[in-house]
């Protein structure tokens, strides 16, 4: 797969995958690349009149340029919002990962770099006999980890990142978030994450109520 493929996995739910994978859309697009994302498997979709939508593929399609088809961004659009083998379940839907791999080469054969965001956490699976690293792994995709700045964060850090790396995959950076704007020392927690993650981190994003990707893409540095 000609395309650079970057696999955003977080250190849990609710972290800020998607801001971040939309952020660093941005700032390949800044880099002069054809830059789309892709949201695999996604749970808690609206009916429109489009069809099943969910808010964070969608923005990562906002993001992208070109500007794919929303099938391809999001080829397993689930109603519940549930673990994605439950939600597949309540839709009498079985996630393949053909059909993943279809998607994702006609994504990349229109760019140069395709930004793919898990879903929850890293070990969160995509259905009973399918890994998220199963995924990144036939994808040829670079891992890149969002921690969401919050109390536990070093330790799920490091626990993500071993992880990541028990599977053999290649974590190259991480992005910091900013969740909870009362966090008690968390510059101090920012700086032990760069000492104990040994990965360079990408940038830091900081805590906005309606965050706005295009304008934190500056805060990151891509190598």
């Amino acid at each position: 797969m000609s395309a650079r493929s970057y696999f955003v996995t977080g250190t849990d739910t609710g972290i800020g995958k998607s801001v971040a994978s939309a952020t660093l859309l941005h700032a390949l697009r800044a880099q002069g690349l054809r830059a789309v994302g892709m949201k695999p498997v996604a749970s808690g979709c609206e009916v429109t009149p489009q069809g099943l939508r969910n808010e964070d593929a969608l923005l990562l399609q906002a993001a992208s340029a070109p500007v794919p088809d929303y099938a391809d961004i999001n080829p397993y659009a689930l109603r519940a919002p549930l673990a994605p083998e439950l939600a597949a379940a309540d839709d009498g839907v079985e996630i393949a990962l053909p059909v993943l791999l279809s998607a994702y080469r006609r994504l990349a054969a229109q760019a140069d770099a395709v930004v793919v965001e898990g879903v929850g956490g890293w070990a969160a699976p995509l259905s009973a006999g399918l890994d998220q690293a199963e995924l990144a792994r036939a994808l040829e995709a670079q891992v890149v980890l969002v921690v969401g700045l919050r109390l536990g964060c070093i330790n799920h850090a490091r626990l993500t990142a071993r992880a990541i790396e028990a599977e053999g995959l290649p974590l190259i950076g991480w992005i910091a978030n900013e969740m909870d704007p009362h966090m008690d020392r968390r510059d101090d927690n920012f700086r032990l994450l760069q000492d104990r993650l040994r990965v360079p981190c990408w940038g830091r994003l900081p805590y906005a109520p309606q965050p706005d990707p295009l304008r934190f893409s500056p805060r990151l540095q891509v190598p």
